[in-house]
């Protein structure tokens, strides 16, 4: 009986289209963000710049996936739309696996804690805050919240995993779809 249930669910999730992906992704993206405001204005965490990055990766992939829903895309359509998903959901993980990283060091490594990121986008070009802000600061090795033993940029990267298979699939049923499988 396992097994029938396990080929129906693999069947089912053969057969949903781009837009279905689509819309499962954008949902996904919804409680990412939903989660992310409750904690800065319902809890009152201040989000560090690297997780205003992750927030960006989200909206990003948001957008890709917005617009496949509402395209439909088949075939190289799928492939085009699945990449560019994957392109900021990779860029998600790049950055939530920093941030990590930034909350692994030792206190005495830590980078010191640079000006606001607001500061920055008014005086710098976008490419120095990128750099910036991606090199880490104070702020963004401190551990503020843990659940369940995971900080923050755990589950981040925990969703941005879970949130790859949206256009992980659309990718491969378009490269299917293209060859003629």
């Amino acid at each position: 009986m396992d097994t029938i249930r396990g080929i129906r669910v693999t069947s089912t999730l053969k057969a949903l289209s781009a837009r279905q992906w689509s819309l499962a992704g954008l949902a996904f993206c919804g409680l990412m963000m939903a989660v992310a405001l409750l904690l800065e204005h319902g809890v009152g965490l201040e989000p560090c710049p690297l997780c205003i990055f992750q927030r960006v990766a989200v909206l990003a992939a948001a957008a890709v996936l917005l617009v496949a829903a509402l395209h439909n895309p088949r075939g190289a359509g799928m492939i085009v739309y699945g990449g560019l998903g994957l392109v900021a959901v990779l860029g998600g993980i790049g950055v939530a696996w920093r941030h990590l990283w930034l909350q692994s060091l030792p206190a005495d490594q830590v980078p010191s804690c640079g000006p606001g990121l607001d500061y920055m986008m008014d005086i710098l070009p976008w490419r120095d805050v990128l750099a910036r802000v991606l090199s880490g600061s104070g702020e963004c090795a401190e551990i503020d919240f843990l659940f369940l033993g995971i900080s923050l940029p755990g589950w981040t990267l925990i969703g941005f995993v879970i949130l790859a298979v949206a256009p992980l699939a659309m990718l491969v049923r378009g490269i299917r779809a293209v060859r003629g499988s």
